[in-house]
């Protein structure tokens, strides 16, 4: 068990983990993805713990230094998600190829610029409110449902590169206990929010529809770059919907 969370906790963030073993088998990979809201977790206590260190900060201040600890603790990975599928988006002008082609240039665009920096922006000015509020469980939640929302994304859209780590993931994850861990995470989220967490899950929820009905309307499934998009507008949706029901 401990071997699939460290393989998860590696791809996910820039924390160390232990020396490398011998290379996990395709069905530990697949179980990496029930791994990775406890990941979330551990990334919201980061925050909590930044936040605690900061306590005598402005607020803003302190949402701003959460945002970097935020961004250097997982590397911009679903950041670059969010860039990638911005720009794909619009150049492929509705073109399944070309909208593949572009996600594989490495190079960010001015729409995945833009994409970024609103993204940014809207995260930076909901947990300002939230630390106005002094809502740190939320804080402490978001990056588990941002989580939630990979593990979704594999268990209900195919993904449609030949090879690569997401194929193996897809091909081993546990279906049915991914379906227990996201039943799990959920009614975690009731315990500590209380009803306030179906409105944002619904929030969360519809999002994901939205995304998913877009992503299989022109490219027939998922990529890494869409997973990672999904990610991070997840925790952003979040974000937002929490400071306006709390």
């Amino acid at each position: 068990m401990i071997r699939p969370f460290f393989f998860a906790l590696q791809f996910l963030t820039r924390l160390p983990v232990p020396a490398r073993e011998p290379m996990l088998s395709e069905t530990e990979q697949g179980k990496s993805l029930l791994y990775y809201p406890l990941v979330g977790l551990l990334i919201g206590l980061l925050l909590v713990a930044t936040g605690a260190m900061a306590s005598s900060a402005d607020p803003l201040l302190r949402a701003v230094l959460l945002l970097i600890v935020w961004v250097v603790v997982t590397g911009g990975l679903h950041i670059d998600g969010l860039a990638d599928m911005a720009d794909a988006w619009i150049g492929g002008q509705g073109d399944a190829d070309r909208t593949l082609e572009i996600m594989k240039d490495p190079q960010c665009g001015p729409s995945g610029v833009v994409a970024v920096v609103l993204l940014l922006l809207t995260k930076l000015a909901a947990l300002n409110v939230l630390l106005l509020q002094g809502r740190w469980e939320v804080v402490l939640l978001i990056p588990m449902i941002g989580r939630l929302s990979l593990v979704a994304t594999f268990l209900y859209l195919p993904y449609i590169r030949p090879s690569g780590l997401g194929a193996t993931l897809a091909a081993h994850l546990p279906r049915a206990q991914a379906e227990r861990v996201l039943l799990a995470s959920a009614l975690l989220c009731l315990f500590v929010l209380g009803w306030h967490a179906v409105g944002i899950l619904l929030f969360c929820a519809l999002l994901f529809v939205v995304c998913r009905h877009m992503m299989l309307s022109r490219i027939g499934g998922f990529t890494g770059d869409s997973a990672g998009a999904i990610c991070e507008l997840t925790e952003a949706t979040s974000l937002v919907a929490a400071a306006l029901l709390l």
